[in-house]
């Protein structure tokens, strides 16, 4: 069974799948970084200092009443909330991952339609009587003589 296992996890596509999986995660943590710490304070500063990560509805108060200053102080306190600031940020790296993922792929089907050659213009043709390979062009047949018409 181990062999077995071990067979399954050097095949091709599955060592692909792992790579695939981990720089996903990779460049995941990076679009992560730069939805929350590069873009939204710049766009949070221009819609009057707001910080998006802290935008949450309170449901229900915690052991300590509110207000609640910010996300981390209304889940300290055991609050329960809508974190629709937190979702607003998933939802801008969903879109910049998704735009990376569209622009790869037209790039390979791009390329893939480059590498693909288009299809040789046929040079000969068979004689109908003989079956012998002549030019295009012919209207006698080299091998049987007979006249063909075009």
């Amino acid at each position: 069974m181990l062999k077995e296992f071990k067979e399954f996890a050097m095949r091709g596509n599955v060592l692909d799948m792992a790579i695939g999986i981990i720089i996903g995660a990779a460049f995941g943590a990076i679009v992560s970084s730069l939805v929350a710490d590069v873009l939204m304070p710049p766009i949070g500063l221009l819609l009057g200092n707001i910080d998006f990560s802290n935008l949450f509805i309170l449901l229900k108060e915690g052991q300590v009443p509110g207000p609640y200053e910010s996300l981390a102080a209304a889940k300290a306190a055991g609050a329960v909330t809508v974190n629709y600031g937190v979702f607003l940020n998933t939802i801008i790296s969903f879109l910049i991952v998704a735009f990376a993922i569209f622009i790869l792929v037209k790039n390979i089907n791009r390329l893939k339609r480059q590498q693909e050659a288009p299809p040789a213009v046929p040079t000969t043709k068979e004689c109908p009587f003989c079956l012998s390979p002549i030019p295009i062009k012919a209207v006698k047949c080299a091998h049987c003589t007979v006249d063909l018409k075009q």
